[in-house]
C-alpha cells in the first residue's frame, strides 16, 4: 500500500469512529420502502402481497465501502396476521454477511376506527465471512488473520408497529444476539452490540393532490451515539415523491420515487455527505424496486403512503 493510501485509509478510519462509530447492520435511507428489514412488525400491514428489492452503494469511491442488497416479502394472512421474508447481503471491505429472516406479525384492532397494533417477530440466520485478502488495511499484518468462511450465526429480533390511517410508530430490535460481526475501526473481528430502532411518521393532506409526511429514523447501538434521521416526503398525484432526508451530522439526501402503476414503484436517494468524510467519496447511492399484488377492493382505496 503506498503512502496515499494509506493516509487516505487512516484518515476513513478515523472519521468512521468519530462521527459513525463503524457501521454495524446496513443503514437505509429508503427506510419507508424498506420498514420489515428494520421492524417485523411492519409484515403484512399494506393487506396485499408486496416484494421489494434493493440496492445501496455508500460512499462511492472508498475501496471496501459498504455494498447492500436486500430483498423482501410479506403478505398478509387470514385478517390479523402476517408472514414474510427477508434477505439481505452486506459487504463492508474484507467481510461478508448474508441474513435471512423469516418475519411474522398478528395484528391488534385497538378501535373502531381500525387504528392497528403489531406485535412482530423475526428469526433467522446470518453467515459471516471474512477475507482478509480484500481490501487495503491500516495494518499490513492483519493479512495474516485467519479468515473466516460462512460461519452459521442465529438471530432473533422482535418489534411493535403501530399504525392508524394517517401515522405509524414502531420500535424494534433486529437480533437479541451479539454474534460476531467485523470491526473495521479495529480491523478485527469483534461482538456486534445489541441494536434498537425507532421509527415514526405522519401524513398530512395538503388538498386533493399533495400529500405531505413527515417522518424519523432513531437507531440506537448500545455503547455508540445515537444516529437520527429525519426526513420529509411529498406525494404528488398519488404518483410522484419528493423528498429530503438528512442524517445528523452525517448527511444530506435527495429521495425520488415514482409509481409506474398500482403495482409497481421505482426510487432513487442520493446521500451526500457533510462532514469531513466528503473528501474521501462521491456519494451514495440507493435504488429500490417495489411490486405489490393488489385486489380489486384495494385498488379502489388511495395509496397508503407508508
Amino acid at each position: 500500500m503506498n503512502n496515499f493510501q494509506l493516509h487516505k485509509l487512516t484518515i476513513f478510519l478515523l472519521l468512521l469512529s468519530f462521527f459513525g462509530y463503524g457501521q454495524q447492520d446496513p443503514q437505509y435511507t429508503h427506510y419507508n420502502y424498506n420498514t420489515m428489514t428494520v421492524n417485523p412488525g411492519y409484515t403484512g400491514s399494506r393487506g396485499h402481497l408486496a416484494i421489494i428489492s434493493l440496492y445501496r452503494s455508500q460512499w462511492v469511491g472508498l475501496e471496501g465501502s459498504p455494498q447492500t442488497i436486500t430483498f423482501g416479502i410479506d403478505s398478509p394472512i387470514g385478517v390479523s396476521d402476517g408472514v414474510g421474508i427477508s434477505i439481505i447481503q452486506d459487504q463492508l471491505g474484507p467481510s461478508s454477511e448474508t441474513y435471512i429472516d423469516g418475519n411474522y406479525a398478528h395484528q391488534l384492532i385497538l378501535n373502531r376506527k381500525g387504528d392497528k397494533l403489531a406485535l412482530g417477530l423475526k428469526a433467522g440466520v446470518r453467515f459471516f465471512s471474512l477475507d482478509w485478502s480484500k481490501g487495503i488495511h491500516r495494518d499490513p499484518d492483519v493479512v495474516f488473520n485467519q479468515n473466516v468462511n460462512s460461519k452459521l450465526l442465529p438471530s432473533i429480533g422482535a418489534g411493535i408497529f403501530y399504525y392508524t390511517k394517517k401515522a405509524y410508530l414502531g420500535l424494534s430490535t433486529p437480533n437479541i444476539f451479539t454474534n460476531q460481526h467485523y470491526d473495521e475501526i479495529q480491523e478485527a473481528e469483534a461482538l456486534e452490540r445489541m441494536h434498537f430502532f425507532l421509527v415514526g411518521g405522519y401524513v398530512f393532506d395538503l388538498n386533493s393532490e399533495v400529500k405531505f409526511k413527515p417522518s424519523f429514523f432513531v437507531k440506537q447501538v448500545l455503547g455508540a451515539p445515537l444516529s437520527v434521521d429525519v426526513s420529509t416526503n411529498f406525494l404528488v398525484y398519488e404518483t410522484l415523491n419528493l423528498g429530503v432526508n438528512y442524517r445528523w451530522n452525517e448527511s444530506l439526501s435527495a429521495l425520488f420515487g415514482f409509481r409506474i402503476s398500482p403495482k409497481f414503484n421505482i426510487g432513487y436517494a442520493y446521500d451526500y455527505n457533510i462532514n469531513e468524510l466528503n473528501n474521501y467519496n462521491t456519494g451514495t447511492h440507493e435504488i429500490f424496486l417495489r411490486f405489490q399484488v393488489i385486489s380489486r377492493e384495494n385498488r379502489l382505496k388511495s395509496p397508503r403512503f407508508f
